[in-house]
C-alpha cells in the first residue's frame, strides 16, 4: 500500500488557505495544488504536521459532495 500522509507539511511550498477560513484561529484547511503524487491537505494550525495525500479523483469526489450535500457547521 502506498504512504497516503507527508510527515512534514512543511517541507512543501504554496499552501493555500481554504476559502471557509478565517482569522480567529478556528478550523483551518490547507490544500497544495500541483503536486504530482495526488492533493496534499493539512491543518494550518500545525504546518509541520502531517499532510494527508488524497488522490485527485478522490478529492474530486469530496469536493462534489460537499457542494452537494453543504458544508457541515
Amino acid at each position: 500500500m502506498t504512504d497516503r500522509t507527508i510527515p512534514d507539511a512543511a517541507v512543501l511550498s504554496g499552501w493555500r488557505k481554504s476559502s471557509y477560513s478565517n482569522t480567529d484561529a478556528g478550523s483551518c484547511l490547507e490544500v497544495l495544488d500541483n503536486h504530482p503524487a495526488g492533493i496534499p491537505v493539512r491543518d494550518s494550525k500545525s504546518p509541520h504536521g502531517p499532510a494527508l495525500l488524497f488522490s485527485a479523483p478522490g478529492w474530486s469526489s469530496f469536493i462534489e459532495a460537499l457542494k452537494t450535500n453543504g458544508v457541515p457547521t
